[in-house]
């Protein structure tokens, strides 16, 4: 699942996944709004929630917590990591320690650089043991 307003960066995430062979579909938003209506009434369990910090003027650390505050929906337990342009300290300290987030990762300039991210991600998460095994 990826939240991300950028449609070039959707673009490349998805030519990525391709790349990668990646079997699981790509669920894209491109609002918290939408993101957070399909959370809350899919039965669909997405892989890995990638979500950008910053989308229209809200925050994804607000979105998150709104996830954390419902523990119909924390019992998903879905991994979600952060993955945006960029991130002050102030940001990532607030998502590690206010919030479940299982990462925090600054989008690379270069195409192999963001392939080669987004496959050690899923790759982590493809031998990590979690409720959703």
């Amino acid at each position: 699942m990826l939240i991300e307003d950028d449609k070039d960066d959707k673009d490349i995430f998805e030519e990525v996944l391709i790349e990668l062979k990646v079997a699981n579909k790509l669920i894209w938003f491109n609002n918290f709004e939408q993101a957070y209506l399909f959370f809350t009434t899919t039965t669909e369990q997405p892989f890995v929630i990638f979500c950008d910090i910053n989308i229209s003027g809200n925050k994804g650390t607000d979105f998150k917590q709104q996830i954390d505050s419902e523990p119909r929906l924390r019992k998903k337990s879905i991994p979600f990591v952060f993955y945006s342009t960029s991130a002050d300290q102030d940001t990532v300290n607030e998502a590690y320690t206010k919030m479940t987030v299982q990462g925090f990762f600054v989008k690379e300039s270069s195409y192999s650089e963001v392939k080669k991210s987004i496959s050690l991600i899923l790759a982590y998460w493809e031998l990590c043991s979690h409720p959703n095994n």
